[in-house]
């Protein structure tokens, strides 16, 4: 439910109506007492978006500011579907080079409008 309202960059539908993110793609595991593995698998609308490093900086983004509990959290794009997957699953699931991202203030706003809930 969390992540189903995410807005597409480009388009003005959300992941879940481009069929980006689906039920089928979140696995939730406990690990421990109260913490939880939270795994996102997305796939882009094309095999070679060139957003698709940024809806997993939203993907990642939206669960970090909403999850209720302790959670480690892993993002992937959906295996075959996407040209540089090894690249980009390495990027999202950096915790440097997605802080550094959030440092961009372009970026940062685009991320923003996109996780934001509709009115």
């Amino acid at each position: 439910d969390i992540i189903r309202t995410i807005r597409d960059p480009e388009k003005p539908n959300t992941l879940e109506e481009l069929e980006v993110v689906t039920e089928g793609g979140v696995e939730v595991q406990e690990i421990g007492e109260d913490e939880y593995l939270v795994v996102i698998r997305f796939t882009p609308t094309v095999p070679h978006c060139s957003l698709a490093t940024l809806i997993g900086l939203c993907l990642r983004i939206k669960l970090q500011r909403c999850l209720p509990f302790r959670h480690k959290l892993e993002i992937y794009i959906s295996e075959g579907t996407h040209s540089t997957e090894e690249d980009i699953n390495k990027q999202i699931n950096d915790k440097e080079r997605v802080a550094a991202a959030m440092e961009n203030p372009t970026l940062r706003e685009i991320v923003e409008q996109c996780v934001t809930e509709p009115e």
